[in-house]
């Protein structure tokens, strides 16, 4: 099995021993990104929506150091601190996706790290 890890500065720093992405043959592992701006490291606040776009933004930047885009991607997990956010978390998602939707889950979670609003991972393939 061949492993490589991804980096980028384009996107957070992990805060705990993990890598932001773990690319597997073809196939790369995105771990769950929360809304950190990576130019300076602190969290977005605003709207559930400029957390979500964030989210994606850093998920998009990951994508992009593999070779990959939203094109790529195969299958999503979002996690939400409250699903009365769920319709405002999902137009913001939506925008990154034309067609060809991937596989998805959402969940609500009683807490996310740094008390963020939003995490998403990412499941991508390369064509």
């Amino acid at each position: 099995m061949s492993k490589k890890i991804i980096f980028t500065s384009a996107a957070p720093a992990p805060i705990g021993p993990y890598s932001q992405a773990v690319m597997v043959g073809d196939t790369l592992y995105v771990s769950g990104q929360i809304p950190i701006d990576p130019a300076t490291g602190a969290l977005v606040n605003g709207t559930i929506e400029d957390e979500a776009r964030q989210v994606m933004l850093n998920i998009g930047a990951i994508l992009k150091e593999a070779g990959l885009d939203f094109t790529n991607v195969v299958k999503t997990g979002i996690f939400l601190k409250d699903m009365n956010n769920f319709a405002k978390v999902n137009e913001v998602y939506g925008q990154f996706f034309t067609d060809q939707y991937p596989a998805r889950e959402t969940v609500e979670v009683a807490r996310l790290p740094k008390d963020v609003n939003v995490e998403i991972s990412v499941i991508a393939v390369k064509d």
